[in-house]
């Protein structure tokens, strides 16, 4: 990128003129690991230097008589440099240009400029001055972008590996973990950071911040620590506060946006707010959010990646306990402001934690979602990880509220005509499994035991129940709730309930099962199914009971992104002591299939055919059976095969021409519904890898 130089001051007719200043972006973006980013920018990463070409047009400059200053411009914000000879000393605390290696009577000088390894992430302007005694020439030269520097020891987002900077900075792929902890799912997510204009959005989206619209010195300054960036960054990803990017829903109609499971890349939402004139997207729900940040930090160059809490409690009163209400026919109760979601999506980022020392350190919990305000507004973190693990709870920030979401007890309360049955408090529930993506591999990494220390025996000896009224006494009855298998769409639901009988009386039970479907982050809805039973349990005994709920009782009500909420009371009839179990599972959905002709990597500007099919492998035939197939920089639009009829056994498929217009991580989407259905009952993703000519090349040399 050569820029032709626009004299701004000087009229000396003798002094030294500048032609023009190349600022060398092939060669500078392969060196700062920028590749991709922008075209129409110099993007480079602070304390490491960049290689300018500087062209003079009358005659030679003179480095005897004149002097070439440089100067860079964020906002009012500016810092002269004066250009040195490569053995003159240089202060690494602040801006530095030298000339190297310097050769006498030369028309361009190959000048290498290095900024301060604190500087601000942002775009700055370069201006080039060449002064002598008899007066002073300057130029306008240009703009560039400065991005933190995880490639370098000094800067406080340094990641040693390179394995991890390819996953957590250069990566364009990722996996969002959803579900429950016992029936787990994953769909891909594109970040999308290599997109044209996603660089330039993220830049846009500092610039409207309320922290820069306020005080634009003092944000700039501020603009040097990764702390600070991620507070601004997770605040207008919501739109709660300010000119942010996304709003969330979690129920109700979305016929005025896109429903958030509809969204698998985060440059078209990126793209969406850019060119609406900053007007929030709708709509997003937590791993949106989260995607989102993650890409954002990873174009400013702060490693980053998406983190899923199975089991994650919502403490909205900071009690870091969570209450559940049940009648005692085992129905859910919306009594409680506290709730547990199913999963929640988060992001971690990685950076050196000055503030609190370097014990803290490392990955820091950044949560998007706009869930409760910290300082006023709604943003969450930086929280340190290991801050969590050690309950280290005032450590900034929002420490209280994630251990909470990770390792809160949750007290379950039968009630009858206003009273308190039984009250029981469990300290494992929450937090069961915490996932992220492997480096490299598209399998998940544990992160469980980074979050939470094993219970103590003190912690162990909280979670035995005792009765609300009786008070204080241990039960004699065991219930347990298992399912037998996670189920398939189609398939039975098959559950049993354990009953053990430790006295040494014969005991008649009268058991309660209730079934209902919830949303992910929410209480149940209306129950579906029920089951009652009297049982006779001998002294010492043990009973399994089993109960099944076939295909015909759920597929109406259970779409595919559905949640089934099961609860059990077990009643003793002489005594009136209750025992509850609960669990909460998916129901896995039929896969669809995607192939592409010749493989996933396809060449840039290159058709190519998808091949899209789904077998209803439903238990009846599905009336209007619609097959949905979109993908953002593969397909315009949605495309659509539609069946009146479809068949249990029979294909619906539909071939689709693909072409990629950019470089990177693309995403197909498919879905199935029908007119029976209240929503989507399957959808599928699929990743296409895209290369350009250049990339091709040098995969065929290294066959």
């Amino acid at each position: 990128m050569q820029q032709t130089t626009r004299n701004i001051s000087g009229t000396d007719v003798d002094h030294c003129r500048l032609k023009s200043v190349n600022f060398e972006t092939h060669e500078n973006h392969i060196s700062h690991e920028t590749q991709g980013l922008s075209k129409t920018h110099l993007v480079v990463r602070r304390g490491k230097p960049f290689k300018l070409t500087v062209t003079f047009r009358s005659r030679l400059y003179n480095p005897h008589t004149e002097s070439l200053v440089l100067e860079v411009w964020l906002g009012g914000l500016s810092e002269r440099i004066p250009v040195q000879f490569p053995d003159e000393w240089s202060n690494p605390q602040s801006w530095s240009a030298k000339i190297y290696p310097w050769r006498k009577h030369v028309q361009s000088v190959v000048i290498y400029v290095c900024s301060p390894v604190l500087s601000s992430v942002a775009l700055y302007h370069l201006l080039v001055h060449i002064e002598s005694t008899r007066g002073r020439r300057s130029y306008a030269a240009g703009s560039f972008v400065l991005l933190c520097n995880p490639w370098l020891k000094e800067d406080p987002v340094f990641m040693p590996l390179d394995v991890q900077l390819q996953e957590y900075v250069k990566s364009d792929y990722g996996l969002v973990y959803m579900g429950t902890h016992l029936n787990v799912s994953k769909r891909p997510w594109s970040f999308g950071q290599y997109e044209p204009g996603v660089l330039e959005a993220c830049l846009k989206l500092l610039q409207v911040s309320p922290q820069h619209l306020s005080d634009k010195h003092k944000d700039y300054v501020q603009r040097a620590d990764p702390v600070y960036l991620s507070r601004v960054v997770c605040a207008m990803v919501n739109c709660n506060d300010d000119l942010g990017i996304l709003e969330g829903k979690w129920q109700g109609s979305y016929k005025d946006g896109v429903k958030p499971t509809e969204w698998s890349s985060s440059a078209d939402i990126l793209h969406h707010w850019a060119s609406s004139n900053c007007s929030p997207v709708r709509y997003g729900q937590c791993w949106v959010f989260a995607s989102v940040l993650c890409t954002v930090m990873r174009v400013l160059g702060i490693p980053s990646r998406v983190v899923t809490c199975f089991s994650a409690a919502h403490d909205a009163d900071r009690s870091l306990k969570i209450e559940e209400y049940f009648s005692s026919k085992g129905e859910k109760l919306g009594l409680s402001k506290d709730s547990i979601w199913n999963f929640h999506v988060w992001a971690e980022c990685w950076m050196r934690r000055p503030d609190l020392g370097a014990g803290f350190d490392g990955w820091q919990v950044v949560d998007p979602t706009p869930q409760e305000k910290s300082a006023g507004i709604y943003c969450c973190g930086p929280c340190p990880v290991i801050a969590v693990q050690k309950l280290c709870l005032s450590a900034p920030y929002d420490t209280s509220f994630i251990y909470a979401s990770v390792d809160a007890d949750v007290i379950q309360l039968i009630v009858h005509d206003g009273l308190v049955m039984r009250r029981t408090v469990d300290t494992e529930r929450v937090g069961q499994l915490i996932y992220t993506k492997s480096i490299g591999s598209d399998t998940p990494e544990d992160l469980t035991q980074a979050y939470k220390r094993k219970k103590t025996s003190y912690c162990l000896r909280k979670s035995a129940t005792w009765e609300g009224r009786a008070g204080g006494t241990s039960s004699s009855l065991k219930v347990s709730l298992h399912i037998d298998r996670m189920p398939s769409v189609g398939e039975n639901i098959n559950m049993y309930v354990m009953v053990t009988n430790q006295s040494n009386s014969l005991r008649v039970l009268m058991q309660h099962l209730n079934v209902q479907l919830k949303e992910y982050d929410s209480n149940p809805q209306q129950s579906f199914w029920k089951a009652r039973r009297k049982v006779h349990i001998q002294p010492y005994g043990v009973l399994k009971i089993y109960y099944t709920i076939s295909p015909s009782e759920y597929e109406s009500v259970l779409a595919g992104d559905g949640i089934v909420n099961v609860a059990v009371v077990t009643k003793d009839v002489r005594t009136k002591e209750r025992i509850l179990d609960t669990k909460e599972f998916n129901i896995s959905s039929p896969q669809i299939t995607v192939e592409i002709e010749g493989g996933d990597s396809i060449q840039m500007w290159k058709q190519h055919t998808a091949q899209v099919s789904f077998t209803n492998t439903f238990t009846k035939a599905l009336n209007g059976a619609v097959l949905t197939v979109e993908g953002s920089g593969l397909l315009r639009g949605k495309q659509e095969a539609r069946m009146d009829l479809l068949q249990l056994g029979e294909k619906i498929e539909k071939q689709v021409s693909i072409m990629a217009t950019s470089p990177g991580t693309k995403l197909l989407m498919a879905t199935i519904s029908h007119s029976d259905s209240l929503g989507v009952v399957s959808r599928s993703f699929h990743k296409v890898s895209v290369m350009t000519v250049e990339h091709e090349a040098q995969k065929l040399q290294h066959v």
